[in-house]
């Protein structure tokens, strides 16, 4: 396998990495990520097939938000926490912390459909 490329922290660019975070499935894989150590694609591909995770991947690397490693036959990812902090301040956290959709209560007063 070839290894991957990363970006270096100064090249972090803010619209790639809001980008990265738009779509509901890169962002659940960086909320994994930000809760463990590592893990492998297979543990994150929510049953998709092999072409969309790459894809996915693919997008969250080029951002800067993940860093993948080949370990044998297996590409390990982390979350590139401490480079995102010393490029966007507080970015990654605010983000973290806001919960998913399905997650939230209706609105006061709302009904859910």
């Amino acid at each position: 396998m070839r290894p991957h490329k990363h970006p270096s922290a100064s090249e972090f660019v803010l619209e790639r990495v809001l980008y990265a975070l738009s779509d509901s499935i890169r962002l659940d894989i960086v909320r994994h990520l930000a809760r463990v150590d590592a893990a492998a694609c297979g543990d994150l591909d929510g049953g998709r097939p092999k072409s969309t995770v790459s894809h996915h991947f693919k997008v969250l690397r080029e951002a800067g938000l993940v860093y993948t490693e080949n370990a044998g036959t297996t590409h390990m990812n982390t979350l590139r926490r401490t480079d995102i902090e010393s490029r966007f301040p507080g970015l990654l956290d605010a983000i973290l912390a806001q919960q998913p959709l399905s997650a939230e209560a209706p609105e006061a007063g709302g009904q859910e459909v």
